[in-house]
């Protein structure tokens, strides 16, 4: 996290810097930038992730939230003054210029989002902002205090919206582990069809 408060104003040196990610680094660029971040970030917390091997999906990774199966799209955030922003659309090249495509339902189950400036990953669902372009995060109360259809950008973070799959499927996985140790005391593994089967599912979606 920068040591800097939200609520003043940027150091020059870091300006420049921020004005440099944004204006030399390539679109592709980012996109690895940030998806590098995304995933040191999700191995941090213990999340399982796995990329597509093949072409063509609108997802980028797979988060493995215990039991299920999350497809992620990754994306480069902004900040703009006490705002995270995070667009929530493709881009293509088309004859008359840049296309621009929100995600369908049913194309992505969630975002990631890496904000360079602040060094700082966020996740969100996607059925929770339908048909949205654009996501704002908000790092620091409005000028008029408004409360009400705020979207925090801390209650947004990895460790925030994550934790809580991680920590009940670490949780469930030890309780199944200890069950199949006291069986495996009594019969050895892999002496009946039933163990064998039951070890199998420990590793299904």
């Amino acid at each position: 996290m920068c040591p800097w408060s939200t609520s003043e104003p940027l150091p020059a040196d870091v300006v420049r810097t921020v004005n440099y990610l944004e204006e030399v680094l390539s679109t592709d660029q980012k996109g690895s930038i940030a998806e590098t971040a995304i995933v040191a970030a999700a191995a941090k917390l213990g999340v399982g992730v796995f990329k597509a091997l093949t072409e063509g999906e609108r997802y980028d990774l797979i988060f493995d939230l215990r039991p299920r199966l999350v497809r992620v799209q990754c994306k480069w955030a902004c900040r703009r003054g006490d705002v995270v922003v995070v667009r929530c659309y493709s881009c293509r090249r088309a004859p008359e210029g840049q296309r621009r495509r929100i995600y369908a339902e049913g194309e992505v189950d969630a975002f990631a989002a890496y904000c360079a400036e602040l060094d700082t990953t966020y996740f969100f669902w996607a059925a929770d902002f339908p048909g949205r372009s654009t996501v704002w995060l908000r790092l620091s109360p409005t000028r008029n205090s408004q409360q009400l259809l705020v979207n925090w950008a801390n209650d947004f973070e990895f460790a925030a919206t994550l934790s809580t799959y991680v920590d009940g499927a670490i949780a469930q996985l030890g309780e199944r582990r200890d069950g199949i140790a006291k069986v495996a005391g009594s019969s050895p593994a892999g002496s009946t069809p039933k163990a064998a089967k039951g070890g199998l599912r420990l590793f299904s979606a």
